[in-house]
């Protein structure tokens, strides 16, 4: 019988701003690593191939799906998990606007929107639709959760 610890390989990754050591497989997605092995469980796994957005989280500002993204491919690169986004607008703004029901999609949705505002501060109606699109809520309908984004985006 092989041991399976002989397959892995230390990675350093900067998570939520501090620095952590994985011991990770290099098939090990960076969903696994975070819920599994670092405890952060905010990323949800849902249809585990990219599709529902439900494990999104921000490599370098940008949204990305953690559970089609390998772990190794996160080294030197800053991530940040829903655990990490404190007291963005968004959050206060999805309370304030009931953008969520049961909440599994939520931090997913959250990382998007929050990426989106900062991309694109001055967002169509287009835009927002695009962004919004790349996760699925099978709750609320997505109005409410553009309400959230437009609040910021177009505040009065």
């Amino acid at each position: 019988m092989k041991d399976i610890d002989a397959y892995k390989v230390m990675v350093e990754l900067n998570i939520n701003k501090e620095v952590k050591d994985a011991a990770v497989r290099p098939a090990d997605t960076l969903l696994h690593v975070l819920r599994e092995g670092l405890g952060l469980t905010g990323a949800k796994p849902g249809c585990l191939n990219g599709d529902c957005g439900a494990c999104t989280v921000l490599v370098d500002g940008q949204p990305m799906k953690s559970c089609i993204m390998l772990a190794v491919e996160a080294a030197g690169k800053q991530v940040t998990t829903i655990e990490g986004l404190t007291d963005a607008p968004i959050q206060r703004a999805f309370i304030e606007h009931g953008a969520f029901q049961c909440g599994y999609c939520t931090p997913g949705f959250i990382m998007n929107c929050h990426a989106l505002i900062q991309t694109h501060p001055h967002a169509s109606d287009e835009i927002i639709q695009d962004w919004l699109q790349s996760n699925i809520c099978r709750c609320t309908g997505y109005q409410e959760i553009k309400e959230a984004v437009l609040s910021i985006l177009r505040p009065g």
